[in-house]
């Protein structure tokens, strides 16, 4: 078997003196194998819980999953090995409560959770059972490249599943701690509305020194390279006039005036999903795979029809929603990338050039965004660049900036 690697090694190192870790490491750094070294370096484990973006354990396609991933670098020890999607411990009360009894029964469990910032959200009924789940397990370790993508709270209930002695804090005296505080108030229609936002952090050398023996962080360092393109394709006839409609009806100074971040969003779905299969966004990505084969090409589609369209037009690429798939799939055998669809998140996009970017790729990795010749493509761009999420975007930028935009 190879050799590990040293920032694996230093995971090793790290950790075997501990019962709970979180590896915070970049997508494509190699989580999976030194975490099986982790959890088979435990004498008289009797059960392994896996827990995971269903994606990752059945994938569709034949797309590889991180159970082939484990097997190929010997599996774990234990017998008795379950995996289950962190969606499945949320929707389905007869898989937590046969996990529950499993984790009751067992002597000693290890349980892991791969891509954890999807137990971010403390209110949600997967996280609240998860911490459940973990206050019964001695052993436990969390996976994860962006542990924070929407602000510090992020973290809490990630530290709260390994350990609520770590923070020490309920989740009231940690947003307390270290985030400052914002209070923004508007009248519309003679009532008045408050809303509280995060503004900023404060005390973070503070909660450094509560994680950090309990926190392994790595970068991805590759000797090869990340190469961005664009492949251009007009807009125009039936598409074009939608867009021109929706446009002009929301973009009336009345209905700015009353717009909030979801209307804005729901307005540019509209736009966007009107040219979203145009003709010769087809025709453009054709002429591409005249040069480069299309069975090396990782599509990434927003839209339900862009991904049916384009499984039905190029049925040799991998077409992937970036919601579901843009997470914890090892796809290094596809080094092309083509995003379909324009987005407003920049971690999903990000982590989506994570799937063929990562430890054991060889050759220089290529992506392409698909622009057309509207306003809106642009306002993507500008959004993408400042890395922040659309609602900080819309918030930032005035009536009149959009208007010249679109």
């Amino acid at each position: 078997m190879i050799d590990l690697l040293p920032q694996q090694i230093a995971v090793k190192e790290k950790f075997l003196p501990l019962k709970v870790g979180a590896l915070f490491m970049e997508a494509g750094t190699a989580k999976t194998r030194p975490t099986i070294e982790l959890v088979n370096s435990v004498k008289d484990v009797d059960l392994v819980v896996w827990v995971g973006p269903l994606r990752t354990i059945k994938p569709k396609d034949n797309i590889p999953s991180i159970i082939d991933e484990i097997n190929k670098w010997g599996g774990f020890k234990c017998a008795n090995v379950i995996y289950i999607g962190v969606e499945s411990i949320g929707m389905s009360d007869r898989e937590y409560l046969q996990l529950y009894k499993k984790i009751s029964t067992a002597w000693r469990c290890f349980m892991v959770v791969d891509e954890s910032l999807k137990i971010k959200n403390h209110d949600a009924k997967r996280t609240q059972r998860l911490l459940t789940l973990g206050n019964m397990v001695e052993y436990k370790l969390i996976l994860n490249g962006t542990p924070i993508t929407r602000n510090l709270l992020d973290l809490w209930s990630q530290m709260q599943f390994l350990s609520p002695l770590i923070l020490n804090m309920g989740i009231a005296e940690f947003k307390n701690t270290f985030c400052e505080t914002t209070s923004v108030t508007k009248t519309f229609g003679g009532k008045s509305y408050t809303k509280e936002f995060i503004s900023g952090y404060e005390n973070i050398d503070y909660l450094y020194s509560l994680i950090k023996h309990y926190v392994f962080e790595c970068d991805l360092k590759l000797n090869i390279k990340q190469i961005y393109s664009d492949i251009p394709y007009e807009v125009t006839g039936e598409a074009l006039d939608y867009y021109n409609h929706i446009k002009e009806k929301y973009l009336d100074d009345e209905k700015l005036l009353a717009m909030n971040n979801n209307i804005f969003l729901a307005m540019t779905t509209k736009m966007q999903m009107g040219y979203c299969v145009s003709e010769s966004k087809f025709e453009a990505l054709e002429k591409h795979f005249e040069s480069y084969p299309e069975e090396k090409h990782i599509i990434f589609a927003r839209f339900v029809s862009s991904q049916e369209e384009c499984k039905k037009r190029f049925p040799k690429a991998t077409v992937l929603s970036y919601q579901k798939e843009s997470l914890g799939l090892n796809l290094q055998h596809l080094p092309y990338t083509i995003y379909w669809d324009k987005i407003w998140d920049y971690g999903l996009k990000h982590q989506g050039s994570r799937r063929s970017f990562r430890t054991g790729q060889e050759q220089d990795v290529h992506y392409w965004d698909m622009t057309g010749n509207v306003g809106l493509e642009k306002l993507f761009d500008l959004n993408i660049q400042k890395k922040v999420s659309q609602a900080e975007y819309f918030k930032s930028i005035s009536k009149k900036e959009l208007k010249e935009i679109l």
